[in-house]
């Protein structure tokens, strides 16, 4: 990556003006930076951010899959009871919007791989407690390992 595309990511990671943020994550057109981005945000300012990237036609299934786990999507998959009785309804339509894109293979592109990194353990549990899991859920995604640098 750029020093320019770095210097970039850095202003819009640290930018609170959010409504700029969000009109620049929607135009930008390159999927590595959307994925870096995810990677570096702060998952505690909330999804309005988040979901722009998942919205961007440029986001890669591999970005999908980081920003499920990123949200604690894995507590989603390990009690769908407890999920949906959750209060947190922002993080409940994040998680359900990104859960339907996974699964129904809403991502134009997969050159980006993320791996979970679930243990078989955790693996086996999953599958043994809900057998409907969709694999692509817990395993590592299709495409390239990228390196994603710390911004």
């Amino acid at each position: 990556m750029e020093k320019k595309d770095i210097i970039f990511l850095e202003k819009l990671l640290y930018k609170t003006d959010k409504s700029y943020v969000i009109s620049q994550l929607a135009n930008i057109n390159n999927s590595l930076l959307l994925h870096y981005f995810a990677a570096n945000y702060n998952w505690n300012n909330g999804f309005d951010i988040p979901t722009v990237i998942l919205e961007n036609e440029n986001c890669d299934l591999g970005t999908g899959l980081l920003m499920f786990y990123f949200a604690d999507g894995y507590r989603m998959l390990e009690n769908p009871d407890e999920f949906s009785s959750s209060s947190l309804k922002e993080w409940k339509a994040f998680l359900n919007k990104i859960y339907n894109k996974l699964i129904n293979f809403e991502f134009k592109y997969q050159n980006i791989s993320f791996n979970p990194g679930l243990t078989k353990i955790q693996k086996y549990k999953l599958k043994k407690n809900h057998p409907d899991i969709p694999d692509m859920l817990i395993s590592k995604s299709p495409g390239k390992v990228v390196d994603i640098p710390k911004i």
